[in-house]
């Protein structure tokens, strides 16, 4: 079975349990400062799982892209990955936990569906401590589908328990394993008593209860479940591969890079590793660069994440001994492998081959800059009678020059030097301690949180969209928004800096609509009623999916109408005065508005 047939068939399953197939969002996250990237599949679904009303209804299905960037350093081995598909299913306050281990029961082993051999699965459940007991009502209810007992193992918080945060809405999770070990799984074996050999698939979660403090857990009037299954991994299973690389996600990607570097992949294991991370990487970067909201490469934020991307590949590249720009040519591999069921990549392709072109071009040049700063730096160091470039001086070449730790190690080493790998590693933590103090007090609030003064600062985005586009024109197209207790970031499509005039204009554009206190009002219509009523949005979602429309003002005289999923003040007297701080450049054809409500 294919990615794609794997992908069809989830969403076929679950429409017929009367499932509506919803569209997956953007990867960047809308107003939501406590990430960089859609990391799971709920992410764009927190407002609902915290009660807000669905438009398609209590029961949900979709796909969605995520990043997740905490281990960029461990892709390159077989199973790794830094950007992934979720398969979900939701039920928001309508069955809850036999029925969801029913679905996900019948789904992986049902001949009709992915007809997986049932002494292959073993599950893990919550077992239990002082706040909340043991999840014996999710064991029976696998029990009752047919699953052994010594194929449920009991685990503690740490592994089958999940939290939206510190309070707020949290419960037992049971997730799903299948058998990666030689032959069949013996008696008694389960991810207790061998972790090594079952590899996760499926995480059900059941929202059961809200944390009111530490100490105190109330059930939840409304339960909900939310499952992800990682799609690759599950893809790489039904093929009976030992690594997601071997599976066609990944093979017409690894077949360019054969082709640019002349290496053959399976000869040489580091070789190998290095390919991989090619691989994820340039994959990463396009979907990245050709998200309906993209980002490019730049010193902060994801797009940082980004650039460290497209460089690791570049280095890599290098490695296997691609000497020219290469990294446009796999991503069309990519793009031609994922348009299908992503086809904002086809329509963003020709901004990703230029911005992948142009960092490229640029680290090449950052990696020349970096070898004469070491050039200049050699004098000194041969003064050392260690022979030892200090941790230090290693990472202010990586921090400064953008200079890898390893090539300072091969420059090294050709020197005669050895590098102080702990005292890199020191200066790093250092760095980063540094880099998390000065962004504390930026994750505060967030749409998670849906605290009042993020619903105003969210709804003044509404208004300041509209703003500009009565000045600059309509051309103007928002590129993503990030928003805390404390302001907000409003970035959009814009060829040149506004004037002192235009910005001025802006802010009053906004505070008038405030002052007015016009009604804030939300209907759920069609999409295709949303555009023929001029709904501003960026219009992503499946034909005939429902959407939520919020107006500004009157039905017949209205100032702004998006498609959107909130959270939003009832009339906008309420927001206070709006005030910009700063418009600047983000990146290439994108500024950026700070502002704040006083």
């Amino acid at each position: 079975m294919t990615a794609n047939e794997l992908r069809s068939k989830y969403i076929a399953f679950f429409k017929s349990k009367n499932h509506a197939e919803i569209s997956g969002q953007s990867l960047i996250p809308e107003n939501d400062p406590s990430v960089l990237f859609t990391t799971a599949g709920m992410h764009p679904l927190v407002p609902y799982l915290l009660g807000e009303k669905h438009p398609a209804g209590t029961r949900l299905t979709d796909y969605q892209k995520c990043v997740r960037t905490g281990d960029i350093d461990e892709v390159g081995d077989p199973s790794h990955l830094t950007c992934f598909e979720m398969l979900g299913n939701w039920s928001l306050g309508d069955y809850f936990k036999k029925e969801s281990i029913a679905f996900s029961y019948e789904f992986l082993t049902s001949k009709e569906w992915l007809g997986l051999d049932p002494k292959m699965i073993s599950v893990t459940v919550f077992a239990g401590d002082e706040s909340a007991p043991r999840d014996e009502e999710a064991a029976g209810y696998w029990k009752e589908n047919g699953m052994p007992e010594d194929k449920i193992a009991y685990l503690p918080k740490e592994d089958n328990w999940w939290a939206a945060g510190p309070t707020g809405p949290c419960g037992p999770d049971t997730e799903i394993f299948y058998w990666v070990g030689e032959g069949v799984p013996p008696v008694g074996s389960n991810k207790g008593t061998d972790s090594k050999n079952w590899m996760e698939i499926w995480n059900n979660v059941f929202m059961e209860y809200n944390r009111v403090d530490e100490k105190t857990l109330v059930k939840l009037p409304k339960q909900n479940v939310d499952t992800g299954m990682g799609l690759e991994r599950t893809n790489c299973i039904l093929q009976g591969k030992n690594s997601v690389y071997l599976t066609e996600v990944f093979q017409p990607i690894i077949a360019k890079i054969e082709e640019l570097s002349g290496y053959k992949y399976g000869t040489d294991e580091a070789k190998d590793a290095s390919v991989r991370i090619i691989a994820d990487h340039s994959r990463s970067s396009v979907f990245i660069l050709g998200d309906q909201k993209g980002v490019t490469p730049s010193n902060v934020g994801a797009g940082y994440v980004l650039r460290r991307l497209i460089r690791r590949a570049v280095r890599h590249g290098m490695k296997l001994g691609i000497d020219k720009d290469f990294l446009a040519p796999v991503a069309e591999t990519v793009v031609a492998n994922f348009k299908i069921a992503y086809p904002e990549l086809e329509e963003n392709a020709e901004k990703v081959y230029k911005e992948l072109t142009a960092e490229e071009h640029k680290f090449r040049d950052t990696l020349r800059k970096g070898e004469l700063e070491f050039q200049k730096l050699l004098p000194n160091l041969m003064k050392n009678p260690k022979k030892e470039i200090s941790g230090k001086v290693a990472f202010r070449l990586y921090d400064t020059f953008g200079f890898p730790l390893e090539l300072t190690q091969e420059l090294g080493a050709e020197n005669g030097f050895t590098v102080d790998i702990e005292g890199f590693k020191e200066a790093e933590r250092k760095h980063q301690e540094a880099s998390k103090t000065l962004d504390a007090g930026k994750a505060k609030g967030g749409i998670a949180e849906q605290s009042e003064t993020a619903t105003k600062y969210h709804t003044a985005t509404h208004l300041l969209q509209q703003a500009l586009v009565n000045i600059l024109g309509p051309q103007v197209a928002q590129k993503g928004s990030n928003i805390n207790d404390e302001r907000m970031r409003f970035d959009f499509t814009f060829e040149r800096p506004m004037t002192k005039e235009e910005i001025a204009q802006a802010e009053e554009i906004v505070n008038q609509q405030i002052q007015a206190d016009l009604p804030v009002t939300m209907e759920v219509m069609s999409l295709e009623k949303a555009k023929a009523e001029g709904a501003r949005a960026l219009f992503t979602n499946k034909y005939g999916e429902d959407v939520k429309v919020y107006t500004i003002g009157t039905k017949d005289n209205w100032f702004s109408k998006e498609v959107c999923g909130g959270p939003h003040v009832e009339h906008t007297g309420v927001i206070g005065k709006f005030k910009i701080v700063k418009e600047q450049s983000s990146s290439a054809g994108v500024r950026r508005i700070k502002a704040v409500i006083e």
